[in-house]
């Protein structure tokens, strides 16, 4: 299995995508430099992934500063231990409260074991990693993506890459998840590092 872990492996992945897809090339002149963006493995990588769902990137970044703040260490015994208000005061939803609780105490009892997980072939890894209550497709392929270097993944549901995709290649709406995915085949095997330059071209392009 390929990864993504260092900027050469990235630099390689993005012009191999180039001579095989036009329309990358193309974005690539507007995109600017295409971030490796590497977080930490296991359950501290994990929780960051969480922090991050349904909300903008700032909020996150806020939210998870104070959740490294009130749990120290970041580890899933520290996590398990919180008091509830403790918890409170990091600012997560009750709903990822509940789903790190479930990573924490699966890490805990043995039966998740992320070290494992990311060694594991991308399908096999998303399937263990949605297996936990709020752990869903794009929180499995973030993590794999970021934490742990996976290099044919894409988040076909992440709305940035959806709207990034629809007006490099002049559609008439945003893809569907379903027809993301199918696109994004053409990418393969380096689909991480499609969505890295997609994200950097909204980032460029895009954002309001």
């Amino acid at each position: 299995m390929q990864r993504l872990r260092h900027h050469a492996d990235l630099k390689n992945a993005l012009e191999t995508l180039y001579v095989a897809d036009p329309v990358l090339k193309e974005i690539a002149l507007k995109s600017g430099p295409v971030p490796l963006r590497l977080m930490p493995g296991g359950f501290a990588g994990l929780a960051e992934v969480v922090t991050g769902q349904l909300i903008s990137k700032q909020a996150a970044s806020a939210i998870f500063k104070r959740f490294k703040a009130v749990c120290r260490p970041l580890t899933p015994d520290a996590y398990h231990t919180l008091r509830p208000e403790d918890r409170n005061k990091i600012g997560l939803t009750r709903t990822k409260q509940a789903t790190l609780e479930g990573i924490a105490r699966g890490i805990v009892d043995g039966t998740l074991d992320l070290s494992v997980v990311d060694d594991m072939p991308t399908e096999a890894a998303i399937a263990r990693l949605t297996a936990f209550k709020g752990v869903g497709p794009w929180t499995s392929e973030v993590y794999l993506m970021f934490c742990a270097g996976h290099a044919d993944v894409f988040p076909a549901g992440d709305l940035a890459l959806r709207v990034a995709v629809a007006h490099a290649f002049d559609l008439d709406s945003k893809p569907a998840i379903l027809d993301l995915k199918n696109r994004a085949m053409a990418w393969q095997p380096y689909r991480a590092a499609a969505a890295r330059l997609f994200w950097a071209y909204y980032a460029a392009e895009l954002r309001a």
